[in-house]
This record gives C-alpha cells, sequence and structure tokens, in this order.
C-alpha cells in the first residue's frame, strides 16, 4: 500500500487546480492517476477554434530527502496534451505525446475532459527504492513555448494566455 500525504491547499486561486493525486504501485513501475479542474479563457477557446493547437504539458517531478546533502533528483517525468480543432469537420482532436492517444470529439467539453483526466508512469520499476520516502510535486499548464511564434509573443503580454498550476508536493513511501 502507498501513503499520500497531501500537502495543504494554496490560500490563492488558480488557473488550473490539481485534484485527488494518487500513486499505485502497477507490473510496469508507478502511475500518477489525477485530475485538473480549470476553465478555458476566452481568448483560449476564439484562438482554438481559429485553429491553433493548444498544448498541456503535466510535469512530474520525485526526489528524495536527505538531511545530509541536497535532495537527490530520482525522476522527472513529463506529458503533453495536443488540442487542435479542425474546422471542416468542426470537431476537436487530442493527442498525447508520443502518439499513443489520439481521439476526435463533437465537443470542447467533451476534448478538455480528457485534458482534465491524466495517468502516467512517473518511475519505472525498481528506481524507487521500497521503504523511502518521496517527495512528488506536480503541475500542469499551457506549454507557450509549443505556440506558433506570433501566438508566443502575444502570450507574453496578455493575462489570458497565462494558464497553469502551481506545484503541487506530496509524500509517497515506495513498496
Amino acid at each position: 500500500m502507498l501513503a499520500l500525504v497531501l500537502a495543504l491547499p494554496q490560500a490563492r486561486a488558480e488557473a488550473v487546480e490539481i485534484r485527488n493525486p494518487s500513486v499505485e504501485n502497477s507490473d510496469e513501475g508507478y502511475l500518477l492517476s489525477l485530475s485538473f479542474s480549470f476553465e478555458l479563457t476566452r481568448a483560449l477557446e476564439d484562438a482554438l477554434r481559429r485553429g491553433v493547437p493548444l498544448y498541456f504539458t503535466t510535469e512530474v517531478q520525485i526526489s528524495r530527502p536527505r538531511w545530509y546533502w541536497f535532495d537527490e533528483k530520482t525522476s522527472s517525468v513529463s506529458q503533453t496534451t495536443r488540442v487542435t480543432y479542425n474546422v471542416l469537420t468542426q470537431q476537436y482532436r487530442v493527442s498525447l505525446s508520443g502518439g499513443g492517444l489520439q481521439q476526435n470529439f463533437n465537443s470542447l467539453e467533451d476534448a478538455l475532459a480528457l485534458v482534465r483526466r491524466q495517468r502516467l508512469l512517473i518511475a519505472d520499476k525498481g528506481v524507487l527504492k521500497p521503504g523511502e520516502v518521496y517527495e512528488v510535486m506536480v503541475r500542469m499548464g499551457l506549454d507557450t513555448a509549443r505556440l506558433p511564434k506570433p501566438f508566443q509573443v502575444h502570450a507574453l503580454n496578455s493575462s489570458d494566455w497565462r494558464f497553469s498550476s502551481d506545484w503541487k508536493q506530496f509524500t509517497l513511501r515506495a513498496e
């Protein structure tokens, strides 16, 4: 059984809120399941409907605290989810990095439902030492570096394009 201790909730409101993180030990390694709560801004919805793809990147960092030295960086994983809109078919497409999943949806809300629920491999089998305590940090946000160049400039100057969560931290005891 894995022990999770969630950090205290953040005091300020965020564009993206991380909910229900849980880690399970599987045959492949450690799988993180979590959900996100967010709504797209009007500017992001408009850009998406005009054909600009949006990239949402989830980052996970695992470290082992050490009293005698800096924390040991154990694992770092990221997963990018791309959401696009095809004007001709009037469908939204969600694709995961690595080409694993591609799915079409008739509504933006259905497409975002897939983005809001994620499950990713955060450490291969044998990477985490049984009985050790690890700090897991996770965040998700719009990856503006993957936007077309004119939108990258606009994203720097507009608060409508700043879309991310703070780091959420919890403790994991490896099995």
